[in-house]
């Protein structure tokens, strides 16, 4: 008989917290770092604070993995109490968490780190495909593989508002960032084998540019409909929540549910605010 299975992810799936509590998902979370003081992200530092910092003094934080140590402390409970463990990890082209992970589990029976090569509810997406099949009995080593075979199914998108905050911390040149915002340009990031790359540039009003990149999302390839997701860097409000879900209701009329969560530190540092994605698994 096989042990019971425990589903686990770090703080940059972005689910929230009841998302984590109806899916039974525990997460170790990355650290934020602002001078010479370290965070636990989501849990001594959130994205409002990096908004505050950056109002103040134009400063921005860095992410940095969980250690190997951190995941021995995090997994080792779990394997003492009679689980096997399967860690969904954030792309290992953009942090070194799942190597580290990969390193605590080498001294773990029963732990399976899995690269998802993407990033946000990306890999939420994952992690209800991997409780759904924990529910159904499957063993860790079955929800494993099954997640890496469902890797190119995941679908990971975002519009940027600004590129305010990519320029600040050196991830386009200052010529680039002041061409797009001259323009009013507003690139769409993709998830590309594990790294971000620009797939599209949009123009216009924000608001008009989210109803354009939805709908073009979801229209450009075969959609699960289970869940998808509308993740932003800051709360949208009530108003426009509700008129981006009518979108994707539009775009995806069988969708069964519409799931708002907000970024965690790691992608608001990197996009700032405006920042939207819908995220989606494909059939």
């Amino acid at each position: 008989m096989s042990k019971p299975v425990y589903i686990t992810s770090d703080s940059t799936c972005d689910l929230t917290p009841e998302l984590l509590e109806r899916f039974n998902i525990k997460i170790v979370p990355l650290h934020v770092v602002l001078g010479e003081e370290t965070y636990l992200d989501g849990v001594e530092f959130t994205p409002e604070m990096i908004y505050e910092r950056y109002a103040k003094d134009k400063t921005l934080p860095r992410t940095s993995a969980v250690s190997p140590q951190e995941f021995t402390d995090f997994f080792t409970p779990l394997v003492e109490a009679g689980y096997e463990v399967v860690f969904l990890s954030i792309s290992s082209g953009l942090s070194s968490t799942y190597q580290n992970a990969v390193i605590a589990a080498q001294d773990l029976p029963g732990v399976y780190p899995v690269d998802t090569l993407k990033l946000t509810t990306g890999v939420g997406q994952m992690l209800f495909a991997a409780c759904r099949m924990r529910d159904e009995g499957k063993d860790a080593a079955t929800i494993a593989q099954a997640m890496v075979e469902m890797i190119p199914r995941v679908n990971v998108s975002f519009v940027i508002d600004t590129l305010e905050y990519m320029q600040k911390g050196g991830r386009c040149t200052g010529v680039a960032a002041f061409g797009a915002n001259l323009l009013n340009l507003k690139p769409c990031i993709e998830m590309r084998e594990g790294k971000l790359e620009v797939c599209k540039k949009y123009r216009g009003n924000i608001q008009k540019v989210y109803d354009k990149y939805i709908t073009e999302r979801l229209s450009s390839k075969p959609v699960c409909p289970d869940y998808i997701f509308i993740t932003t860097s800051v709360d949208p409000g009530p108003e426009l929540t509700k008129h981006l879900e009518e979108v994707v209701r539009a775009a995806v009329p069988e969708v069964k549910e519409v799931l708002f969560t907000r970024d965690g530190c790691t992608v608001v540092s990197y996009c700032g605010p405006g920042t939207l994605g819908v995220l989606f698994l494909e059939k």
